[in-house]
């Protein structure tokens, strides 16, 4: 099961840089917008990352990119869809409730543990890191949500 983390206690490399380059792009705003990056500055995480659109009342999510790499594990491309038609349902009442705690909080969170998901054979040991963005600096109207298995240095 996976456990949120409060204080971000990331281990693998490749979100430690994700997490870094999104704060560099927050440049005094509480969060950095979609444009602040370049789809070639993510190439280090690229299948590995999703983008995610905010509505509001009520609150939906719906997958403007799924990468690659999540696709293939899930077993769906869920690019254009909304997270409630992740094909798993407990799967996709983790990811509203993950995605709904960084609205809540108006913050980042990482989330650790053992993959209770997967369509085909991967490490079962999982690290996730959500990021608000906000095309305004302030209003949340997008998460980037990446993921990444095995152990990492």
């Amino acid at each position: 099961m996976l456990g949120a983390s409060t204080n971000l206690n990331i281990t693998s490399r490749r979100l430690k840089r994700l997490l870094s380059d999104w704060e560099g792009r927050r440049r005094g705003r509480e969060f950095p917008s979609r444009a602040d990056f370049d789809p070639l500055d993510l190439i280090y995480i690229m299948g590995s990352l999703s983008l995610l659109d905010v509505s509001y009342n009520p609150l939906r999510f719906h997958y403007r990119i799924h990468g690659s790499n999540l696709s293939q594990r899930m077993g769906k491309d869920m690019t254009n869809k909304s997270v409630d038609e992740i094909p798993a349902p407990k799967h996709a009442q983790q990811v509203r409730k993950q995605l709904t705690g960084v609205i809540e909080n108006r913050a980042p969170a990482s989330y650790s543990g053992e993959s209770e998901y997967q369509a085909v054979y991967v490490p079962r040991d999982v690290e996730l890191l959500l990021l608000p963005l906000a095309a305004d600096g302030t209003a949340i109207d997008m998460i980037m949500y990446a993921v990444v298995w095995g152990p990492e240095s």
